[in-house]
Protein backbone atom coordinates (compact mmCIF):
# COMPACT_ATOMS: atom_id res chain seq x y z
CA UNK A 1 0.00 0.00 0.00
CA UNK A 2 1.47 3.65 -1.13
CA UNK A 3 2.03 5.50 2.31
CA UNK A 4 0.80 8.98 1.87
CA UNK A 5 3.02 11.88 1.55
CA UNK A 6 3.95 13.86 4.97
CA UNK A 7 4.28 17.45 5.12
CA UNK A 8 7.42 18.84 5.80
CA UNK A 9 7.87 19.67 9.60
CA UNK A 10 9.32 22.97 8.95
CA UNK A 11 6.95 23.85 5.87
CA UNK A 12 4.65 26.65 7.14
CA UNK A 13 1.24 25.91 5.65
CA UNK A 14 -1.01 28.19 8.38
CA UNK A 15 1.72 31.39 7.07
CA UNK A 16 -0.10 33.53 10.32
CA UNK A 17 2.98 35.38 10.47
CA UNK A 18 1.97 37.30 6.96
CA UNK A 19 -0.56 39.89 6.58
CA UNK A 20 -3.31 38.46 5.08
CA UNK A 21 -2.81 39.82 1.45
CA UNK A 22 0.59 38.31 1.80
CA UNK A 23 -0.68 35.25 2.67
CA UNK A 24 -3.83 34.71 0.31
CA UNK A 25 -0.70 35.78 -2.39
CA UNK A 26 1.23 33.32 -1.25
CA UNK A 27 -1.91 30.51 -1.46
CA UNK A 28 -1.96 31.23 -4.95
CA UNK A 29 1.35 30.82 -5.90
CA UNK A 30 1.85 27.86 -4.10
CA UNK A 31 -1.53 26.29 -5.88
CA UNK A 32 -0.71 27.59 -9.45
CA UNK A 33 3.17 25.75 -9.20
CA UNK A 34 1.47 23.09 -7.97
CA UNK A 35 -0.89 22.55 -10.74
CA UNK A 36 1.48 23.77 -13.13
CA UNK A 37 4.22 20.92 -12.05
CA UNK A 38 1.82 18.41 -12.23
CA UNK A 39 1.40 15.71 -15.07
CA UNK A 40 -2.26 15.58 -14.71
CA UNK A 41 -5.39 17.32 -13.30
CA UNK A 42 -4.78 18.11 -9.03
CA UNK A 43 -7.51 17.55 -6.96
CA UNK A 44 -8.75 19.55 -3.81
CA UNK A 45 -7.32 17.13 -1.29
CA UNK A 46 -4.03 17.67 -2.82
CA UNK A 47 -3.87 21.39 -3.02
CA UNK A 48 -5.41 21.57 0.86
CA UNK A 49 -1.79 20.14 1.55
CA UNK A 50 -0.23 23.43 0.74
CA UNK A 51 -2.37 25.93 2.31
CA UNK A 52 -4.01 27.11 5.47
CA UNK A 53 -7.20 25.36 7.51
CA UNK A 54 -9.13 29.06 6.27
CA UNK A 55 -8.32 29.17 2.93
CA UNK A 56 -10.93 28.92 0.44
CA UNK A 57 -9.95 26.93 -2.26
CA UNK A 58 -12.75 27.65 -4.62
CA UNK A 59 -11.88 31.52 -3.87
CA UNK A 60 -8.18 31.04 -4.53
CA UNK A 61 -9.07 29.25 -7.69
CA UNK A 62 -10.96 32.07 -9.27
CA UNK A 63 -8.58 34.52 -8.07
CA UNK A 64 -5.84 32.87 -10.15
CA UNK A 65 -8.08 32.37 -13.22
CA UNK A 66 -9.07 36.21 -12.94
CA UNK A 67 -5.30 36.91 -13.47
CA UNK A 68 -5.18 34.58 -16.38
CA UNK A 69 -7.23 36.33 -18.14
CA UNK A 70 -5.95 37.42 -21.82
CA UNK A 71 -2.82 34.87 -21.25
CA UNK A 72 -3.19 32.11 -23.79
CA UNK A 73 -3.76 29.42 -21.62
CA UNK A 74 -6.18 28.80 -18.15
CA UNK A 75 -6.86 26.98 -14.88
CA UNK A 76 -9.68 24.52 -15.85
CA UNK A 77 -11.84 22.19 -13.53
CA UNK A 78 -11.69 18.58 -15.69
CA UNK A 79 -11.37 15.08 -14.31
CA UNK A 80 -12.31 16.08 -10.36
CA UNK A 81 -9.16 18.32 -10.16
CA UNK A 82 -7.75 21.60 -12.04
CA UNK A 83 -5.49 21.39 -14.70
CA UNK A 84 -3.51 24.57 -16.85
CA UNK A 85 -4.45 24.34 -20.50
CA UNK A 86 -3.94 26.09 -23.39
CA UNK A 87 -6.96 28.12 -24.81
CA UNK A 88 -8.75 26.78 -28.45
CA UNK A 89 -8.05 29.66 -29.91
CA UNK A 90 -4.37 28.91 -29.64
CA UNK A 91 -4.56 25.52 -31.14
CA UNK A 92 -3.58 26.62 -34.60
CA UNK A 93 -0.47 28.40 -33.51
CA UNK A 94 0.69 25.20 -31.81
CA UNK A 95 0.26 22.89 -34.13
CA UNK A 96 2.12 25.45 -37.15
CA UNK A 97 5.00 25.61 -34.41
CA UNK A 98 5.43 22.43 -33.32
CA UNK A 99 3.02 19.95 -35.17
CA UNK A 100 1.27 19.27 -32.08
CA UNK A 101 -2.44 18.97 -32.37
CA UNK A 102 -1.89 17.90 -36.13
CA UNK A 103 -3.51 14.52 -35.53
CA UNK A 104 -6.20 12.99 -33.11
CA UNK A 105 -3.29 10.81 -30.44
CA UNK A 106 -6.54 9.06 -29.83
CA UNK A 107 -8.54 8.97 -32.78
CA UNK A 108 -11.84 6.87 -32.78
CA UNK A 109 -14.17 5.29 -35.37
CA UNK A 110 -17.56 6.34 -35.69
CA UNK A 111 -19.03 3.11 -34.38
CA UNK A 112 -16.42 3.53 -31.30
CA UNK A 113 -17.49 6.94 -30.37
CA UNK A 114 -21.18 5.53 -30.31
CA UNK A 115 -20.00 2.97 -28.13
CA UNK A 116 -18.11 5.46 -25.68
CA UNK A 117 -21.25 7.66 -25.90
CA UNK A 118 -23.35 5.20 -24.71
CA UNK A 119 -21.14 3.78 -21.71
CA UNK A 120 -20.93 7.25 -20.87
CA UNK A 121 -25.02 7.89 -20.68
CA UNK A 122 -25.85 4.11 -19.20
CA UNK A 123 -23.08 3.01 -17.33
CA UNK A 124 -22.75 0.53 -15.60
CA UNK A 125 -23.67 -1.22 -18.56
CA UNK A 126 -22.36 -5.09 -20.48
CA UNK A 127 -21.17 -5.55 -23.52
CA UNK A 128 -24.51 -7.85 -24.26
CA UNK A 129 -26.88 -4.51 -23.11
CA UNK A 130 -24.67 -2.68 -25.69
CA UNK A 131 -25.43 -5.12 -28.51
CA UNK A 132 -29.09 -5.38 -27.57
CA UNK A 133 -28.67 -1.42 -27.65
CA UNK A 134 -27.44 -1.68 -31.10
CA UNK A 135 -29.07 -4.08 -32.17
CA UNK A 136 -25.99 -6.00 -33.12
CA UNK A 137 -22.97 -7.57 -31.62
CA UNK A 138 -20.61 -5.09 -29.68
CA UNK A 139 -17.40 -6.77 -30.70
CA UNK A 140 -14.35 -7.16 -28.35
CA UNK A 141 -12.07 -5.81 -30.18
CA UNK A 142 -14.36 -2.49 -30.03
CA UNK A 143 -13.93 -2.78 -25.96
CA UNK A 144 -11.00 -3.63 -26.26
CA UNK A 145 -9.88 -0.34 -28.29
CA UNK A 146 -11.62 1.93 -25.97
CA UNK A 147 -9.88 0.41 -22.91
CA UNK A 148 -6.61 0.43 -24.46
CA UNK A 149 -7.19 4.13 -25.01
CA UNK A 150 -8.22 4.49 -21.20
CA UNK A 151 -11.41 5.42 -22.31
CA UNK A 152 -13.64 3.08 -19.92
CA UNK A 153 -12.42 0.28 -17.33
CA UNK A 154 -14.42 -2.81 -16.16
CA UNK A 155 -16.78 -2.19 -13.72
CA UNK A 156 -18.66 -4.16 -10.71
CA UNK A 157 -20.64 -7.83 -12.00
CA UNK A 158 -23.63 -7.66 -13.75
CA UNK A 159 -26.16 -8.88 -11.41
CA UNK A 160 -26.97 -11.41 -15.07
CA UNK A 161 -26.55 -15.07 -15.52
CA UNK A 162 -22.65 -15.64 -16.09
CA UNK A 163 -22.20 -12.17 -13.91
CA UNK A 164 -20.92 -10.59 -17.01
CA UNK A 165 -18.53 -7.44 -16.48
CA UNK A 166 -20.13 -4.25 -16.98
CA UNK A 167 -18.07 -1.33 -18.11
CA UNK A 168 -17.69 2.36 -16.91
CA UNK A 169 -15.75 5.67 -18.10
CA UNK A 170 -12.69 6.69 -16.40
CA UNK A 171 -11.30 10.26 -15.05
CA UNK A 172 -9.02 9.94 -18.67
CA UNK A 173 -12.58 10.06 -20.48
CA UNK A 174 -13.25 12.95 -18.50
CA UNK A 175 -9.56 14.50 -19.27
CA UNK A 176 -9.72 13.95 -22.66
CA UNK A 177 -13.26 15.12 -23.43
CA UNK A 178 -12.79 18.46 -21.07
CA UNK A 179 -15.43 17.53 -18.32
CA UNK A 180 -15.15 17.94 -14.68
CA UNK A 181 -17.70 15.13 -13.51
CA UNK A 182 -20.32 12.75 -15.60
CA UNK A 183 -22.67 15.37 -14.53
CA UNK A 184 -21.07 18.03 -17.19
CA UNK A 185 -22.39 15.57 -19.71
CA UNK A 186 -25.30 17.37 -21.79
CA UNK A 187 -28.45 16.45 -19.90
CA UNK A 188 -29.96 13.30 -22.27
CA UNK A 189 -33.31 14.64 -22.23
CA UNK A 190 -32.57 18.11 -22.66
CA UNK A 191 -30.99 17.11 -25.54
CA UNK A 192 -33.99 14.77 -26.75
CA UNK A 193 -36.13 17.27 -25.96
CA UNK A 194 -34.14 20.10 -28.30
CA UNK A 195 -33.97 17.01 -31.04
CA UNK A 196 -30.79 16.87 -30.86
CA UNK A 197 -29.75 13.26 -29.36
CA UNK A 198 -32.14 10.48 -29.26
CA UNK A 199 -31.86 6.91 -29.53
CA UNK A 200 -32.81 6.20 -32.99
CA UNK A 201 -29.93 9.16 -33.95
CA UNK A 202 -27.31 7.12 -31.93
CA UNK A 203 -28.44 3.86 -33.81
CA UNK A 204 -27.93 6.18 -37.07
CA UNK A 205 -24.39 6.68 -36.12
CA UNK A 206 -25.62 10.28 -36.12
CA UNK A 207 -24.01 12.14 -33.15
CA UNK A 208 -24.50 15.62 -33.11
CA UNK A 209 -21.26 17.81 -33.98
CA UNK A 210 -19.63 18.75 -30.56
CA UNK A 211 -21.53 16.17 -28.41
CA UNK A 212 -18.02 14.04 -27.89
CA UNK A 213 -15.74 16.99 -28.90
CA UNK A 214 -14.22 18.27 -25.61
CA UNK A 215 -10.46 19.33 -24.68
CA UNK A 216 -8.11 16.47 -26.75
CA UNK A 217 -5.03 18.50 -25.50
CA UNK A 218 -1.72 16.88 -23.71
CA UNK A 219 -2.57 15.24 -20.08
CA UNK A 220 -1.21 12.20 -19.59
CA UNK A 221 -3.65 9.30 -19.86
CA UNK A 222 -4.15 7.56 -16.69
CA UNK A 223 -3.37 4.25 -16.10
CA UNK A 224 -6.13 1.84 -15.58
CA UNK A 225 -5.96 -2.04 -14.78
CA UNK A 226 -7.09 -4.82 -17.49
CA UNK A 227 -9.67 -6.68 -15.84
CA UNK A 228 -10.38 -9.60 -18.01
CA UNK A 229 -13.77 -9.53 -19.22
CA UNK A 230 -16.47 -12.34 -18.78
Amino acid sequence: MARRTKTPVSFDVELSALPPELRWREWMGRVEAVIFAAPEPVTREVLARVVGRDCSLDHLIDDIRAELTGRPYDLVAVAGGWQHRTRKNFAEAIQVATGLGADNPKPLSQSEALVLLCIGYFQPITRGELSTFFGKEISRDVIGHLRSLGFIAAGPRAPQPGAPYTYVTTREFLSHFGFDTLRDLPDMEALEDAGLLSKDMLLAGDIPLGLMAGDTDDGEPEEVEADEES
